[in-house]
């Protein structure tokens, strides 16, 4: 009941005080334990804990992705990768749409965030498929979808810190999430092409461009496929760890900016700064829900969660369904990486009791909690292109987003059928 009303006290900060969930997590957890032991016990477990968890080594791999991500953002990368994508795709039926999906995904390949790979595109490509006489329902949604990808594509944030929270190997997650990553890139290009089949003005076709104007576009792309192969390459090679890698992907990131000249000091200057603070919301949230997941344990109310569904007459698959659609609905009201750390200490032992593999679980929760960054009330990437085209009303970005949402489902009931999508390349690596 401690557990339970732990839980009530903590909406309540986060909805009616509208708290910042790491201080939520923090003060409700160590309230909780307060209560539960005693003023000693809780102080000492409080710096306990939180030592342990920041005096892991495998921490730095988050500042360091960070990094590498704003880096490219600062270098241009993402308008040599939309070049580069509109060159090949733009021709067709609503290709400029299915252009900036892709470009999505490749820079969600080299950054790892939704708002930065929103921000990007925002900027990148509203503007030409205004010019070709996209209608904003589809130009806006494309963008916001398509931003999305950053949670799930490698590297990703959400994967990081499930992966430290969880102590599951970050390398593993990186290649389980590759394919479903893919699979939504491609369901959301066959979503733009059947809306633009039912609504043919919503994106008329672009440019024609020749096979010679397509192969001098491909250098565009350049960075992303360097930096992308040199990470996960490095990973399943076992040329460096996860945390290396992402020192390795910052100092690659670099090089090749100044070998491309599209690296300038002030730019350098402006990701370290935008790294420190992105850093710090993650350290502070993931601080607080260390504390948050303590007081769960010793109130027990994990274990008497997990005791109740093992007692149910029923598959385990309907109880995951449960857990699933759970975190669809709560990613629909609060941020996709506060819920996810604030209910993993309640979900994650009922999972690995019902067998079900970590390594997938992540990777499907990365897909199911990102929906919430296109959802209302906090669709934060909908937020995010709104915010930087006042004359275009938020409601046609919701309804815009709306056609997108069955191509989450269909990626998450793929996964739920078959687990080998985020297996499969996982198990080829040691």
């Amino acid at each position: 009941m401690t557990g339970l009303l732990g839980i009530v006290v903590l909406m309540l900060l986060l909805f009616l005080l509208e708290m910042p969930v790491g201080f939520a997590m923090a003060l409700v957890g160590l309230g909780g334990m307060w209560y539960v032991l005693s003023p000693t016990a809780a102080l000492s477990t409080l710096g306990t804990e939180i030592w342990e968890t920041f005096a892991n080594y495998g921490l730095t791999v988050i500042p360091m992705f960070i990094l590498m991500g704003q880096i490219c953002f600062y270098s241009g990368v993402n308008e040599s990768l939309y070049k580069t994508a509109y060159t090949w795709m733009g021709r067709i039926r609503g290709g400029l749409a299915m252009a900036t999906v892709m470009a999505c995904a490749g820079f969600a390949a080299i950054c790892g965030s939704n708002t930065a790979t929103a921000a990007t595109m925002t900027a990148v490509a509203l503007p030409q498929m205004k010019k070709y006489g996209y209608q904003p329902i589809l130009s806006t949604a494309s963008v916001a979808c398509g931003s999305t990808l950053g949670v799930v594509i490698p590297p990703s944030v959400v994967l990081m810190v499930y992966g430290i929270y969880t102590e599951q190997s970050i390398g593993k997650l990186f290649w389980g999430s590759t394919i479903p990553g893919l699979i939504m890139t491609f369901l959301f290009c066959v979503t733009i092409f059947l809306m633009c089949v039912a609504r043919p003005e919503w994106g008329p076709s672009g440019e024609k461009t020749s096979w010679v104007d397509k192969i001098r576009a491909i250098p565009g792309a350049f960075e992303m496929i360097v930096l992308f192969t040199l990470i996960m390459g490095g990973l399943y090679s076992g040329a460096y760890t996860p945390t290396e890698a992402g020192a390795a992907g910052a100092f690659f990131a670099v090089v090749l900016g100044l070998l491309r000249r599209k690296l300038t000091w002030k730019g350098f200057v402006a990701s370290v700064i935008d790294t420190l603070k992105i850093s710090c919301m993650i350290i502070i949230i993931v601080a607080g829900a260390v504390i948050f997941g303590r007081f769960l344990t010793v109130s027990g109310l994990p274990f008497q969660i997990t005791a109740y569904a093992a007692s149910l007459a029923v598959p385990p698959w309907v109880i995951m369904s449960v857990i699933l659609i759970v975190y669809g609905i709560a990613g629909c009201v609060m941020d996709a990486l506060g819920f996810l750390l604030v209910s993993i200490p309640i979900f994650f032992p009922l999972v690995t009791h019902m067998g079900y593999d970590p390594i997938w679980f992540g990777c499907t929760l990365t897909v199911v909690t990102t929906m919430g960054a296109i959802t209302p009330p906090v669709g934060i990437s909908v937020y995010v292109v709104a915010g930087m085209n006042k004359d275009i009303p938020m409601g046609t970005i919701f309804k815009g987003v709306l056609y997108f949402i069955p191509a989450y489902i269909i990626t998450i009931i793929l996964l739920m059928g078959y687990p080998e999508i985020a297996l499969f390349l996982p198990s080829l690596v040691k």
